[in-house]
């Protein structure tokens, strides 16, 4: 068994792999790490594997008794990933946008790929037919917009995402609402409509925690999958072991 671990700037997520089956996923706060990592290795006495990914620092005592525990990959800007890289500051991409990437160059094979992922910010990854990484973008979240809506105004409201079903906002909260949203939407669609014009076959991926609120109003076809990164670390583990065998 395998524990594939995302370590992102709000939540801890795991889960727990038997090969490519996902048997249990969980998710937790940073401060909850240690006392969570150990009631899965309890449940799941046969996980020996783990792979970790991180965009925030991990506490030294989790991370080590992680590593007491089981053999654990840590994906670096050095790991052997499945594409070449066309981005200019190599060093600055995020662990999570190779990660991301690398599962869709091994999930869709030999095809245009864009991924999303709307997580605290939504990322944008395009990897090309040739397994070419070619960059992509960074945009605020839908929670950062109403953080900062509310942070950086006298009187505007601090809103919890929340579905509608209009355009037109009739109270200051609707009409945050709607230009949240909406507005999320309209970027994705419109993102999507320019890569679009690039490579017309074009495979959409989009994931994160805001993926199963958002993929229901975007009007492109899309697979959405919450738990794609979680998998790509699972088929990225596999790939780096069989490299190095």
């Amino acid at each position: 068994m395998l524990l594939a671990i995302d370590i992102g700037n709000s939540y801890i997520k795991c889960a727990v792999f038997e090969q490519n089956t996902l048997l249990q996923k969980f998710v937790f706060k940073q401060d909850q790490a240690q006392i969570n990592f150990k009631i899965i290795l309890k449940k799941h006495p046969k996980i020996a594997l783990g792979i970790i990914s991180s965009v925030a620092n991990l506490n030294e005592d989790t991370f080590y008794y992680l590593k007491e525990n089981i053999d654990l990959l840590e994906i670096s800007n050095k790991t052997s990933f499945p594409f070449s890289n066309n981005y200019k500051t190599k060093e600055t991409l995020g662990i999570d946008r190779l990660v991301l990437s690398a599962g869709a160059v091994l999930i869709f094979k030999n095809q245009n790929r864009l991924v999303i992922d709307a997580g605290t910010c939504i990322t944008y990854d395009y990897v090309d037919s040739k397994n070419v990484y070619q960059g992509g973008a960074i945009s605020p979240g839908l929670s950062l917009r109403y953080k900062s809506l509310n942070n950086y105004t006298a009187k505007l409201p601090l809103l919890e995402n929340k579905e509608i079903n209009y355009l037109i906002g009739k109270s200051t909260s609707e009409s945050i609402y709607s230009g949240v949203i909406n507005g999320v939407i309209n970027e994705i669609d419109g993102f999507i409509t320019q890569y679009k014009e690039l490579d017309k076959d074009l495979t959409i991926i989009l994931t994160g925690g805001d993926a199963e609120f958002l993929a229901k109003s975007i009007k492109n076809t899309i697979f959405a999958n919450s738990n794609f990164l979680l998998e790509s670390l699972n088929n990225l583990y596999t790939y780096c072991k069989n490299k190095n065998d």
